[in-house]
């Protein structure tokens, strides 16, 4: 495969992985505190990179050093931020609400993108922003347009729009400054800052709502954020946005609720229809239009 198509390849992993992790969002409602979960998902992360990375963190510590300041600000946005966010959202919002103000991931990243790359979308980028919209609405509708006009937007929504603007200015500052490290090393540097940025925020809620409790189920959260949602989406959604750039990039969010979709007919034994079908079938096509190569 050329460099463009394994970054397509690797960003429709990172929306499988976090199409697991929307369903593990949901069903973590009561059970598991938002902020608790963000907290131990990064820290598993962290235990398991480190051991990986260690030397080259030192290999290329001048590099990181001397960026500490962008690399607090992408810590921020992405590893104390975004998910934590998500995660609180979904307390109090329903999950198509939740589903469909995170699809204006590309809005924000197209926002950010003009305002500090000066980057302005192409037509195949727009043309596949248009179909993947499409097909993502038809999914979220259930093939019945008019129930979007039903929807009602709650606190839970303005929480998830402040997410999906904190992840565009993310992919976006990623491209912009790009910091001289491998994938796997600029992730753990990443933790290392977004980690005890998010601890204060979580002995607060510890101290207000009591420790997280410890069982199979939520050991198994826990495991599947850090691994999948955590250090195999991350490291590919950065390369992906290196490649592609993050205006593309940005598109692949389409996938999530088509891939949550697909999940809840394999794992909680909800019904395949039409529109899901029809759905991520416009939803392919557009990602296909704005990923073109070029001949």
């Amino acid at each position: 495969m050329s460099v463009r198509q394994r970054a397509v390849f690797w960003l429709v992993l990172t929306a499988l992985a976090w199409a697991g992790n929307a369903l593990i969002a949901r069903a973590a409602i009561g059970i598991l505190p938002p902020i608790g979960l963000s907290f131990w998902r990064w820290s598993l992360a962290l235990i398991l990179l480190l051991p990986f990375t260690a030397r080259g963190l030192w290999q290329h510590r001048r590099a990181l050093l001397a960026s500490w300041k962008q690399l607090a600000v992408l810590a921020a946005l992405s590893i104390s931020s975004y998910n934590t966010l998500l995660y609180q959202a979904a307390q109090s919002t329903s999950a198509i609400n939740l589903t469909l103000v995170g699809t204006g991931l590309p809005v924000a990243a197209f926002f950010w993108s003009v305002l500090l790359l000066r980057q302005w979308p192409n037509r195949a980028a727009i043309s596949g922003t248009l179909l993947g919209l499409a097909g993502l609405l038809l999914v979220l509708s259930a093939g019945q347009l008019g129930r979007l006009l039903q929807l009602e937007f709650n606190r839970g929504d303005l929480i998830m729009v402040v997410a999906v603007l904190s992840w565009g200015l993310y992919s976006v500052l990623l491209q912009r400054w790009p910091i001289q490290a491998p994938g796997l090393v600029l992730m753990a540097a990443m933790l290392l800052c977004g980690v005890p940025l998010l601890a204060p925020f979580f002995l607060w809620e510890q101290a207000r709502l009591g420790p997280m409790p410890l069982t199979w189920h939520t050991a198994g959260a826990v495991s599947y954020t850090a691994l999948f949602a955590s250090l195999l989406a991350y490291v590919a959604w950065n390369h992906g946005v290196k490649v592609l750039g993050p205006s593309t990039a940005s598109l692949f969010s389409y996938l999530v609720p088509v891939f949550t979709a697909l999940l809840g007919v394999l794992l909680l034994q909800e019904q395949l229809r039409w529109f899901h079908l029809a759905g991520g079938a416009l939803t392919f096509m557009g990602l296909l239009v704005a990923t073109r190569w070029k001949r």
